[in-house]
């Protein structure tokens, strides 16, 4: 006898455990219920204590209610002249070393010849491989 049930013994929205745990019964759920009722006066307390010049209370306030800003890199044009990844490689790094590409942006280029790289690798490989079968069967 096996322990696996099969995949269509429960329909859509029945649960496998009927006499498990009830929604809305977790810890966490607990937890907020309780906590709920006391929630504006806490805020208050919080938002007194970062007026009062607490910054811990003044941080988590903000990134509560003010989404932390994400970098936006702007496009940049980049020449990646050279016959040869490593050329292209060069390039950014020398972009890089004068401003004209952000750090992060350079890793991100360099990343990509990598994978540029290996899709080239992988092409050559099934070539090679074409081209032996093609011989071997003639």
């Amino acid at each position: 006898m096996t322990n696996k049930t099969p995949a269509n013994l429960w329909k859509p929205g029945q649960s496998g455990n009927p006499a498990g745990r009830p929604p809305g019964q977790s810890v966490i759920t607990r937890l907020r219920a309780q906590i709920e009722p006391d929630a504006p006066a806490i805020l208050q307390v919080m938002v007194a204590a970062a007026k009062g010049g607490d910054i811990q209370a003044a941080r988590l306030i903000l990134e509560r209610i003010i989404p932390p800003i994400k970098p936006t890199e702007q496009a940049i044009e980049l020449p990646l002249m050279g016959d040869s990844l490593a050329e292209m490689g060069r390039a950014v790094l020398a972009g890089i070393s004068v401003g004209e590409v952000a750090p992060a942006q350079g890793s991100q280029l360099i990343a990509s010849i990598g994978a540029l790289s290996r899709l080239i690798q992988i092409d050559e490989l099934e070539r090679r491989i074409t081209l032996l079968e093609t011989r071997r069967l003639t």
